[in-house]
């Protein structure tokens, strides 16, 4: 059984997320939160702030262990994109985009034999 979360319009780039994202694939539940508490970026306590929410999902809503979770996924797919404009010189302006990203995290459950 697969439980996903999903973050919408997280303020960082989907690159920066990406780069988190990759460090937790393929790990148990509770090590992914572990290595994602000694990361010391932003990115990394907003992905820590999803998987927290695929394992309450996992926990409240179907009634599955935590020992038995792996994150199968971790997703950052693009999201809407700010457009501002920052003035400069004679009367011109510079384009600023602000992109977002949208953070998507699935837990698969894995039988005790598999470990």
């Amino acid at each position: 059984m697969e439980v996903k979360a999903i973050t919408r319009n997280v303020r960082s780039t989907p690159q920066k997320v990406r780069e988190v994202a990759r460090v937790i694939q393929g790990l148990s539940a509770s090590k992914a939160v572990d290595a994602l508490r000694f990361i010391p970026r932003k990115t990394a306590r907003l992905l820590g702030k999803t998987l927290a929410s695929a394992i309450a999902n996992a926990e409240n809503n179907n009634n599955l262990s935590v020992e038995n979770l792996v994150v199968a996924s971790a997703r950052a797919d693009q999201g809407a994109v700010l457009k501002r404009f920052r003035p400069s010189a004679k009367g011109s302006a510079h384009p600023i985009r602000k992109s977002t990203t949208h953070i998507t995290v699935v837990l698969a459950e894995v039988a005790e034999r598999d470990k």
